[in-house]
């Protein structure tokens, strides 16, 4: 089978998002499938728009040809009228991989509403979906007003390799000083660090320790206000920032940490959370979109209403003091881990799903 694949940039982008399709182009080749990567370059969701209209990018998408054609749904508006052309020029399935929608984030009332009309004609433009989650399913659906043909299709968690020993979790745990919290994303505003940073000044310094690992560049003002933030609340000496992180390194940290805090204002899934759970850290995410599909709430992590700094502080402060119920909830993260398949099944599963789609539209 020859399949295509749309994102912008590459593969090697830092982000859960694209991790997912990395796997899956993998998946596909090594079980003998042609994988074209059909890169589409970043810019400004106006510049983006106008692609649409761009000979070459026309030329580029439409000339492709093969059995199935995959799009990241990030890619959404560079393609939302495109795909009529493609429709036109080929018979293959147009399939999107969706990660979370664009307008499940926060955005100002007048771009929210422009972010709708674009999102909607898209997804209404393309045969079936890839979903990483089922709320990210029903955020589709809610979004075109009606059922989708498309397949759930989990991500692994196991990527970093073996977590420590059940042994060396409990000693972790046990182990007296602060709690050590690991932040993991990319500085964004969806990402919730700034309700984290904003919830750790509510929490006595004494108490905890904060590690953030993620990539300031792709939202250089944001950045700029958590690293404001850090510094009026006095916060500079139990924060370390070391940037993005390998996967060793990251594996190091998670070794290292007693919990995750993310608290995204929308996760479509958060496989970070998983990887965590992987290692025994508890995760504490936000009660908004997939997480909860992960965190069961007080047995395997913690949810907190997004964006409510008062409860996230409660939430860390209560795991600082409470080492008991530190340890259970860290046991309870390695066993929900185990429930979820890895990502040599997950991708299996969905490269099967993919090959159904194309003999069916050839048939």
């Amino acid at each position: 089978m020859r399949v295509g694949l749309v994102i912008y940039g590459d593969l090697s982008t830092a982000s859960g998002g694209f991790l997912y399709d990395r796997m899956l182009v993998e998946a596909l080749r090594r079980g003998g499938d042609t994988v074209d990567v059909l890169s589409l370059p970043w810019k400004s969701y106006g510049a983006c728009l106008r692609q649409n209209f761009d000979s070459g990018l026309r030329s580029l998408i439409s000339g492709w040809d093969g059995d199935l054609l995959l799009q990241d749904e990030l890619n959404h508006p560079s393609l939302f009228l495109l795909n009529d052309a493609v429709r036109r020029a080929h018979r293959f399935p147009i399939i999107s991989i969706v990660h979370h929608l664009r307008v499940s984030e926060a955005h100002p009332f007048p771009a929210r509403q422009l972010y709708r009309r674009v999102e909607r004609s898209y997804l209404r433009s393309v045969d079936g979906f890839v979903f990483n989650s089922n709320a990210t399913r029903s955020s589709v659906e809610d979004l075109i007003d009606g059922p989708t043909r498309g397949v759930v299709v989990t991500p692994g968690g196991d990527r970093l390799g073996p977590g420590p020993s059940e042994e060396a979790v409990e000693r972790r745990c046990a182990s007296p000083g602060p709690l050590r919290i690991l932040f993991v994303g990319n500085m964004i505003p969806r990402k919730g660090l700034l309700t984290l940073v904003q919830a750790l000044a509510l929490v006595p310094r004494a108490l905890w320790r904060l590690t953030i690992a993620g990539a300031r560049g792709m939202d250089g003002a944001h950045a700029a206000a958590v690293d404001r933030a850090i510094a009026a609340n006095g916060l500079r000496e139990n924060v370390d920032a070391p940037g993005s992180l390998s996967d060793a390194q990251l594996a190091s940290a998670l070794r290292e940490s007693h919990v995750l805090a993310v608290p995204s204002q929308h996760e479509g899934f958060g496989i970070v959370y998983l990887e965590a759970m992987g290692f025994g850290v508890v995760p504490i995410g936000s009660r908004a979109g997939g997480a909860a599909e992960v965190i069961e709430h007080d047995r395997s992590g913690l949810l907190v209403p997004a964006t409510d700094a008062r409860a996230l502080a409660d939430a860390i402060s209560g795991l600082a003091r409470d080492r008991t119920r530190l340890r259970s909830l860290a046991k309870g993260a390695r066993a929900r881990f185990r429930a979820f398949p890895g990502w040599e099944q997950s991708m299996g599963g969905a490269c099967r799903s993919l090959g159904e789609l194309a003999r069916e539209r050839r048939a």
